[in-house]
């Protein structure tokens, strides 16, 4: 079914092309014929805020389509990006099993589309079905490794140099299209900098060092890794 932006509505769990991927989707026939009946979906424009952090929790959001980011703010108003959720992460999870406030804000970064499930029935999915489970555990143990991950970067990476290095190593890991890498860059500079922890303007003035040097280059709204081993040395160093 077509969607808004150009978007395929993936309205059954049970032929999704994706779900064999993906860690919370990819579970029993049975399991998944009782996800399609307790979830709603819906599309979200670019923006869209899923949820806000500091409000209760009314459930998960799976994120079928599109990426997604993590944020978390101070009373002085800086805002740190946690993580780049993006197609099968559950969002939402482990404030809505705790039933404690949502812990970030999620903002999409580009259309795409969520399924919501409620906690009352995401509760009762897990009791019926112990693979769910154990697949909620799974995700739940993935978040916590990439929070220390992440704060780990930050802590005790020296300069916003090396993690931004960090950063784009990252990201070349999750591709395999080639030498040089090419990925798209759908954040802004400031949204990078929230992600390694410094100012609009050093991203800036990285970005231009990086070019330099012959790591990377931008062709509009397309990232190209140049020299994977040169940013490794950097982060190693």
């Amino acid at each position: 079914m077509r969607a808004p932006y150009g978007l395929n509505i993936l309205d059954n769990c049970l032929t999704c092309p994706m779900r064999e991927e993906n860690l919370f989707c990819n579970l029993p026939v049975g399991a998944l014929q009782r996800l399609n009946e307790i979830r709603s979906t819906a599309v979200y424009p670019r923006s869209a805020m899923l949820f806000i952090e500091g409000q209760q929790p009314r459930g998960v959001f799976v994120l079928c389509t599109g990426k997604a980011k993590l944020s978390t703010s101070s009373a002085a108003g800086k805002t740190v990006i946690t993580k780049i959720s993006e197609a099968g992460d559950v969002l939402g999870l482990s404030a809505t099993i705790s039933n404690r406030p949502y812990e970030v804000t999620a903002e999409m970064i580009e259309p795409g589309q969520a399924n919501f499930i409620t906690r009352d029935a995401l509760l009762q999915f897990m009791r019926e079905y112990g693979e769910v489970a154990v697949r909620v555990a799974e995700q739940l143990s993935r978040n916590y490794y990439a929070a220390y991950e992440g704060i780990r970067a930050l802590g005790l990476t020296n300069s916003p140099a090396e993690r931004f290095a960090q950063l784009l190593l990252g990201w070349s890991n999750a591709v395999s299209n080639g030498d040089p890498l090419q990925l798209k860059l759908t954040l802004t500079h400031e949204e990078i900098a929230e992600i390694i922890g410094t100012t609009r303007e050093t991203v800036s003035r990285l970005f231009s060092q990086f070019k330099k040097k012959q790591l990377v280059q931008l062709k509009g709204a397309t990232l190209i890794i140049r020299n994977k081993a040169a940013l490794k040395e950097m982060v190693h160093s």
